[in-house]
């Protein structure tokens, strides 16, 4: 069989995500209006029964005073990753990507190779001489997925960060904290927590913190908390427009895609969090929180009203997105790992993102320019 890859219209993307069990929030249409620096279009495979049966955002970023870009399907495309022809299915992207201008193709192919649970993990903490976790045995590793990575190099692919880094690097987070929710209810949820996240919940409800659904005129509101957030954790924090953009787009395409929820004590805000859904799949996406009255735990409350949500939309899983590999004392990631990892849920490595040059030249610079930043 083989696959025809042409231009979608959002309108047809938007349906072939409908149909599937959950996608990545990277891969819907609206994502693309929420990245003005890239130029965004819907991609779609057609079998040889012109039907859809595949379909990808890709994200195009001009290199400047050049007429080429590098393209990228972020945690994508949304195809069918356990064909037996997979080869067939990827045939046709590079080509179509380099006749609209690409020098480099990156994506993220939505892949687990292995899943820890909390024990595992905490176990794997505990012990002195375990440096990172993928040095670690898993609890389960997912089958094919080796061969998946073998057949990707095989076809020319490399992963984009072969030494595996923390999570937190350029691209998508390779490690990521997910709470499965399937089958079981808010009661087993709860049962699930560490001794210390049932304490801080009924702490939390007990000193009155208030967790309420918040609009587009809250986002200035988490945003100075999020600015807060960013000096403590040492990150490098997005503008307020960014957030406003993202809201318009995403709830213009879905009314429920986008949620932004807020903690407040006496009145005060002191958390908030937004919380993006695509099908069964419910992520946590961006936090925010002070440093002020943190011993009324908002942040437990406002991620247990937020479990709780997903659980009533049906949702298979709550994802938690991005932890650190390293399980170093001294980085200051660990201690988001610890808080994660006692919501009982388990740590989850994808395939990562790969890179399949089509300008070698340029794609070389671009990487020695990345490494420099």
């Amino acid at each position: 069989m083989t696959y025809q890859l042409q231009p979608i219209s959002p309108e047809q993307h938007l349906a072939f995500i409908a149909s599937r069990p959950s996608a990545s929030h990277l891969q819907v249409p609206s994502w693309g209006e929420a990245k003005p620096d890239w130029r965004a279009e819907s991609v779609g495979w057609f079998d040889g029964r012109d039907r859809l049966v595949g379909a990808g955002l890709a994200l195009f970023r001009p290199l400047p005073r050049l007429r080429k870009c590098l393209a990228y399907l972020p945690e994508g495309p949304v195809i069918d990753w356990t064909a037996p022809d997979l080869d067939r299915w990827l045939a046709p992207l590079p080509g179509y990507l380099k006749d609209r201008g690409a020098f480099s193709v990156r994506m993220g192919p939505p892949v687990v190779t292995r899943r820890w649970d909390a024990e595992a993990v905490k176990a794997a903490i505990a012990d002195p001489a375990v440096r990172r976790l993928r040095d670690t045995e898993a609890t389960r590793e997912e089958p094919g997925a080796r061969a998946l990575a073998d057949r990707l190099r095989g076809l020319g692919w490399r992963p984009s960060d072969p030494d595996g880094a923390e999570g937190f690097a350029a691209g998508q987070p390779r490690y990521v904290f997910q709470v499965p929710l399937a089958g079981r209810t808010a009661q087993d949820l709860q049962r699930g927590f560490n001794q210390q996240w049932r304490r801080n919940v009924k702490k939390a409800e007990k000193a009155g913190v208030k967790v309420d659904r918040g609009g587009h005129a809250d986002l200035a509101a988490f945003h100075e908390l999020y600015l807060e957030t960013a000096e403590r954790d040492r990150f490098l924090p997005r503008p307020l427009e960014y957030f406003q953009r993202m809201w318009t787009a995403l709830t213009t395409e879905d009314p429920d895609r986008m949620r932004l929820y807020l903690a407040r004590h006496d009145g005060e805000l002191l958390a908030a969090a937004t919380m993006l859904t695509v099908g069964r799949h419910v992520w946590y996406s961006y936090g925010a929180s002070t440093a002020r009255r943190r011993e009324v735990q908002p942040n437990n409350a406002l991620q247990w009203r937020m479990m709780c949500d997903a659980h009533e939309l049906g949702a298979d899983v709550y994802d938690l997105r991005g932890i650190t590999d390293t399980l170093d004392p001294d980085n200051h990631l660990l201690g988001l790992l610890r808080f994660k990892v006692g919501t009982g849920g388990q740590a989850v490595e994808y395939l990562g993102e790969w890179d399949l040059p089509l300008n070698r030249v340029l794609h070389k610079a671009l990487g020695l320019y990345m490494s420099r930043r």
